[in-house]
């Protein structure tokens, strides 16, 4: 994705299943735990370099000695100043009692991070402040074991105005209006009205405190507490929760929006927010990995009982598609065949834009995300043109000659490395005014690749949002090489919409698209329908949420994407650019064919999957009107 788009976070889960001693003597150290969790969540940068936090419980501690350790960071390298500071304790201990570190029970009983449970997070702030404050997991803390609470998630829910009002109601004063806050507040109310429950049917048992405590430990009903915390939230989620005690959950949204997988074996439980990197850390084949279903949770007892449960009736499934467009990495089997379907998809849509002349077109792609989709452009093209071969060398039949038969052969679409990115540059560009001229370098260019004023030079992206990097500077830079015509395209469709689930797409104004219709409405002299559909939205958001629908979708309906895609082309056109400039986008079609299990398409379509979509959707065109910079959610 050439535009900068904050998303998503990650989650990283670990649970040990055999005592300590166990890990030092099969894979010879006492840190298994921690370091299968660097292994996870250094695999999962890409989804989150604002902060990373990390939390720890270690089982059956007796009272008086420390089990919770927690560490966050929002520095610029949050995962190494995690780790240096729990390694810290472990260096200082080998320097003076080296012995030590192979006992792990000791450290267990000594020493922070010595325990059986894991929770690691890392965060992209696509809504709120970045410090240190907003870093997972949060951690709610009480004297009753039962009562801890550890919380991480990769989520945004669309209805926290209505969450932190029950929250107010229940008689609670939250310190925040914020979902992370609301979420943490919910659950934890739910956890102590089910440790007060038990703690009163112990008691009428004749039970000592003692015994309560323990019996409470055992018994709490975890299915209870997420069922009656979860069925008011709005929005994409997965959650991951440890109570003090070592209980311990994930619990997925009902449409599958935001993605959770998980290894178990009879020494770990491991959960990821993505398939190929617990294949990676665990050593294990990808059938071995299993995606936590929608509506349902993970529940791991202290008591080392596994299942998953079912939590909410799930949904029609709408699994974000942008995970597989760009977010997940690309190594994950699934997301690389379907990244390779979405550039085949696109190629009877290129061919026309080329009139179907690939001897003077040049095909690459930016940014190196987009590599993968190239190649699928690349087999389709090469399937296009073994049909035209196959026709040329029937039609000429036996009067084909072998200079002829040589030269059909050797038809093939031409692919070049167009672009290489700069990385000593991307830190560099600090000062605004310069900023442009700064940008517009920090791509070298492969020059003597295209034959200037004759070829056509198509270059592929993840998907365009703002399209801003491409009219300050990937356009500029192509520009340079002299061809006739740049075709830009997208293996995304047009993103039309805000999203609310997770990623930083949140106001209409941004969105090239929105800009392109609107400039279409009013050179068509159909203005008016900007105020139409603004008072149809103002009557909209006052319904109850279920009731909502999208009216947003009629400024796009007088036109044709092929009319909104060349209103794009002339937006994102610098001036003096001396080439023609084209661009070609991904069907919604296409898009399913290639991504047939994440259909969740909102921000192309408009569809959202929960009522809170609808209300999003409203609000951040209401703000657009009104001259509102402000996010919708």
């Amino acid at each position: 994705m050439s535009d900068n788009i904050k998303h998503e976070c990650g989650v990283a889960f670990i649970r040990l299943r055999k005592p300590l001693q166990y890990y030092y003597d099969k894979y010879g150290t006492s840190f298994y735990a921690l370091n299968k969790m660097y292994l996870l969540m250094e695999k999962q940068h890409n989804r989150g370099q604002d902060g990373a936090g990390l939390a720890s419980i270690k089982l059956d501690t007796p009272p008086g000695y420390r089990f919770i350790s927690r560490a966050r960071s929002n520095s610029s390298t949050p995962l190494k100043d995690i780790f240096a500071k729990v390694n810290s304790k472990f260096i200082a201990l080998k320097q003076s009692k080296p012995e030590l570190l192979g006992k792990p029970e000791w450290l267990k009983e000594n020493l922070p991070w010595s325990g059986e449970i894991f929770l690691g997070h890392l965060r992209y702030g696509t809504y709120g402040n970045s410090g240190i404050e907003y870093c997972h997991p949060f951690l709610r803390t009480n004297n009753w074991q039962t009562k801890n609470l550890i919380l991480a998630g990769n989520f945004n829910l669309t209805n926290v105005d209505e969450l932190f009002n029950q929250l107010v109601d229940l008689g609670q004063h939250p310190k925040e209006k914020a979902d992370t806050v609301t979420i943490m507040e919910r659950i934890g109310h739910f956890l102590d009205k089910e440790n007060e429950r038990l703690f009163a049917l112990y008691k009428d048992q004749g039970l000592n405190n003692v015994e309560v405590s323990n019996k409470i430990s055992e018994n709490l009903d975890i299915v209870k507490i997420l069922k009656e915390s979860s069925k008011k939230w709005d929005g994409g989620y997965v959650m991951a929760g440890i109570i003090g005690n070592g209980d311990s959950f994930v619990i997925r949204d009902v449409n599958g929006i935001r993605p959770a997988y998980y290894y178990i074996d009879d020494e770990i439980v491991v959960v990821c927010s993505e398939r190929p990197v617990i294949q990676t850390a665990m050593n294990v084949p990808f059938d071995s990995v299993k995606e936590l279903n929608p509506g349902n949770a993970l529940i791991v007892r202290k008591n080392n009982t596994i299942n998953e449960v079912n939590i909410n009736e799930p949904e029609v499934r709408t699994a974000c598609s942008f995970e597989r467009i760009y977010f997940s990495r690309g190594s994950d089997a699934e997301i690389y065949n379907e990244r390779k379907q979405l550039g085949y998809q696109l190629c009877p849509s290129i061919l026309p834009a080329i009139n179907h002349n690939l001897k003077d077109t040049v095909f690459s792609y930016i940014p190196n995300t987009a590599e993968v989709s190239f190649y699928g452009l690349m087999k389709g093209l090469e399937d296009y043109i073994n049909t035209v071969k196959k026709r040329k060398i029937l039609e000429a039949g036996n009067q084909l000659t072998e200079e002829e038969l040589e030269r059909i052969l050797n038809y093939r679409p031409r692919a070049e490395k167009i672009a290489i990115k700069d990385a000593k540059l991307r830190t560099f560009i600090t000062d605004d005014a310069n900023r442009s001229d700064m940008v517009a370098h920090v791509y070298d260019i492969t020059y003597g690749t295209i034959k200037k004023g004759q070829d056509t030079l198509v270059i592929i992206d993840d998907s365009i949002v703002r399209g801003t990097t491409l009219k300050q500077s990937i356009i500029k830079m192509l520009d340079r090489l002299g061809p006739k015509k740049i075709i830009i395209v997208s293996s995304a469709p047009q993103i039309r919409y805000p999203d609310c689930y997770g990623i930083d797409m949140a106001k209409m104004g941004d969105f090239i698209a929105f800009q392109a219709a609107v400039e279409l409405l009013k050179e068509n002299n159909m203005g008016q329908l900007l105020q139409e559909v603004y008072h149809k939205a103002k009557l909209e958001i006052t319904k109850p949420m279920e009731q909502i629908i999208n009216v947003v979708k009629e400024i796009y309906k007088p036109f044709s994407t092929e009319q909104l895609s060349d209103k794009i082309a002339k937006l994102l056109t610098p001036q003096d650019t001396k080439a023609e400039i084209c661009i070609v986008y991904q069907t919604i079609e296409g898009l399913h064919v290639a991504c047939p299990n994440n259909k969740g398409d909102w921000y192309f379509t408009g569809n959202y999957p929960t009522p809170g979509g609808n209300k999003v959707v409203l609000q951040s065109y209401i703000n657009y009107i009104e001259g509102k910079n402000n996010r919708a959610y």
